[in-house]
C-alpha cells in the first residue's frame, strides 16, 4: 500500500510510524564529526578565497562588451603590470570584471585605456576603483562583532524561553556546525568570500536557528508532563517531537531552496550573474545543512546533554521498571522500539466518543 505525503505525515505525528533518530544519535554525531573534520581540513589546506573587499587592490568593470573573452583582459594586465596576478570574471552577458593588486595611478589609467581599446568600448564604459586593505579589515571586524553579538543574544533568549541551558548549548553547536560546513564548501569550490557572502553566512544562522527552535518547542510541549507519567522516557518523547516536525522541516526546506537554487544554478552558473553566486551558495548550502542539523544534531545533542540529569535518570529508571512489571501500557514495534503516542488497538471509542445530538421533535 502506497503512502502519500499527507498519510506519512499523519503517521509520524500520531506515532504510528517512528524513525529512531535520537536512539541512533551516535551515528549522526559520527557523520557530523566527519563533515567538520573535512571542512577544517579544507580550510587549513586550501583556505578561503577572499574577495578584493577583504584583501584590497584595484578593480575594473568593462560594461557593454560583445566579446567576453577573459584572456584579452589577462593579456592587457600582463602588459601593464606583469607582477600582478589578475582575476577576471564575467558578469551577466555584457560585463567583465578585472581584479588585481594595488597599482599606481599611472598604471591604472593606462590599463583602463588599454582595456577599453581591447574590448572595443569607450573609455567611459570602463570604471575603476581602488580598495584599501583597511576597509576589508573593518568589514571583517564588523562581521565578527555582529556574529558574536548574534550568538550572545541567541544564547540568552533561548535559555530564558526554554528555561534550559542545554537547549541553548545544543542550538549553538548546531549553528557552529552549519557555519563551519558552509565555509568549508566555500574553500572546496574556491568561490570568493565577499561582504555578500558574509551576509549569507549570517542569514543561514537565522534560518538554522528558526528550524531548531521549532523542533525544540515541540520537545518542550511533549515533555511538559514528563514526571507525571511512566509510559515514555524523555528521549522517546524528544524523538517523537523530531518525527512530528519532520514533514514540516522538509516542506519548509524545499520551498526555501527552490528560489535559492534558481539564483545559484540558473542565474549565477548558467547565465554568469557573478554578483549573485557569492550569497546564493551560502544560502543554498546553509539552508540544506541547517535542516539536517536541526533534525540530526540539535535535538539528539540536547538529549545527550540531559541524559545524566538526576531527575531524567530517575524517571527513565522508573519507566523501565514499569515496563518490566507490565504496568506501562506501551506498543512495541517489530524492531523493539516503543511507539510513542500510538493508539493501542481496542482503546479508541470511535463514534461512542462523539457528543450526542438531541433529536428534533
Amino acid at each position: 500500500m502506497k503512502m502519500n505525503l499527507a498519510t506519512w505525515g499523519n503517521s509520524l505525528h500520531s506515532g504510528e510510524k517512528t524513525y529512531p533518530i535520537v536512539a541512533q544519535r551516535g551515528r549522526w554525531f559520527a557523520f557530523s564529526g566527519l563533515l567538520m573534520a573535512v571542512s577544517i581540513s579544507l580550510l587549513l589546506v586550501i583556505g578561503l578565497n577572499p574577495g578584493i573587499d577583504f584583501r584590497g587592490g584595484s578593480e575594473f568593470i568593462i560594461s557593454g562588451v560583445e566579446n567576453q573573452d577573459t584572456s584579452i583582459a589577462l593579456d592587457e594586465v600582463a602588459a601593464v603590470a606583469p607582477e600582478q596576478a589578475a582575476r577576471v570574471t564575467t558578469l551577466g552577458s555584457t560585463d567583465i570584471r578585472v581584479q588585481l593588486g594595488t597599482v599606481t595611478i599611472q598604471e591604472g589609467q593606462v590599463l583602463r585605456d588599454n582595456l577599453a581599446t581591447a574590448y572595443g568600448v569607450g573609455a567611459d564604459a570602463v570604471s575603476s576603483s581602488q580598495i584599501g586593505p583597511t576597509w576589508g579589515a573593518d568589514v571583517s571586524r564588523n562581521a565578527l562583532q555582529g556574529l558574536a553579538i548574534f550568538l550572545l543574544l541567541v544564547s540568552g533568549v533561548m535559555a530564558v524561553y526554554f528555561r534550559a541551558w542545554r537547549m541553548a548549548v545544543a542550538a549553538l553547536v548546531a549553528l557552529a556546525h552549519d557555519l563551519l560546513f558552509t565555509i568549508g564548501i566555500y574553500a572546496a569550490v574556491g568561490f570568493e568570500v565577499t561582504p555578500a557572502s558574509v551576509i549569507g553566512f549570517l542569514t543561514i544562522l537565522g534560518y538554522s536557528l528558526y528550524d531548531t527552535v521549532v523542533v525544540f518547542d515541540k520537545v518542550r510541549e511533549n515533555t511538559s508532563g514528563l514526571l507525571q507519567q511512566r509510559r515514555f522516557t524523555y528521549a522517546e518523547l524528544a524523538n517523537l517531537a523530531i518525527n512530528q516536525t519532520l514533514v514540516r522541516s522538509i516542506n519548509t526546506s524545499v520551498v526555501a531552496l527552490l528560489p535559492v537554487s534558481a539564483i545559484l544554478f540558473i542565474g549565477a552558473l548558467l547565465f554568469g550573474a557573478g554578483t549573485l553566486k557569492d550569497i546564493a551558495l551560502a544560502l543554498f548550502v546553509g539552508m540544506a545543512v541547517g535542516t539536517y542539523s536541526s533534525i540530526f544534531v540539535a535535538t539528539p545533542l540536547e538529549v545527550a546533554l540531559r541524559r545524566r540529569e538526576k531527575r531524567i535518570v530517575e524517571h527513565t529508571e522508573a519507566v523501565m521498571e514499569a515496563r518490566a512489571s507490565g504496568e506501562a501500557d506501551v506498543v512495541v514495534a517489530e524492531d523493539g522500539s516503543v511507539k510513542v503516542g500510538a493508539l493501542t488497538a481496542g482503546r479508541h471509542q470511535g463514534v461512542k466518543a462523539q457528543p450526542r445530538r438531541k433529536r428534533r421533535t
